[in-house]
């Protein structure tokens, strides 16, 4: 849980650098790059500690079960700030809000998975 935590963190924080040159849809996607990669080597190293699938067979297995996380995350990200956010009157902090909901939404099915795929305990 702490290091999904961190990830999330180190996506966000992320995101607030390449906004200051991409725009918001460029850098929700660059920012969850550096997060992926961040979650992955937390996850390697402190929760699938039992895993014996190969470094780059994890990382295969992770990048793909994160495409689908992506789009999740990118487009909750820009729905609410697009849409929803400016429909409610929602004015400060617009950027920060969606990109925080969009880090949330693939919590629990990249949890799964990662658990099931990216770093299963044993080769089925």
């Amino acid at each position: 849980m702490l290091s999904g935590g961190v990830a999330a963190l180190v996506n966000i924080v992320s995101r607030l650098g390449f906004s200051q040159l991409l725009r918001f849809e460029l850098a929700v996607l660059a920012a969850y790059g550096v997060g992926m990669v961040t979650a992955y080597v937390l996850a390697r190293r402190f929760v699938f500690v039992a895993s014996r699938q190969s470094v780059r067979r994890s990382f295969a297995a992770f990048a793909l079960v994160n495409l689908v996380a992506v789009m999740q995350t990118w487009l909750v990200s820009i729905g609410m700030r697009y849409l929803l956010l400016p429909l409610i009157g929602m004015a400060a902090l617009v950027d920060l809000i969606a990109h925080g909901c969009g880090v949330i939404v693939p919590v629990f099915t990249s949890f799964l998975g990662h658990k099931h795929i990216s770093f299963r305990e044993s080769a089925k």
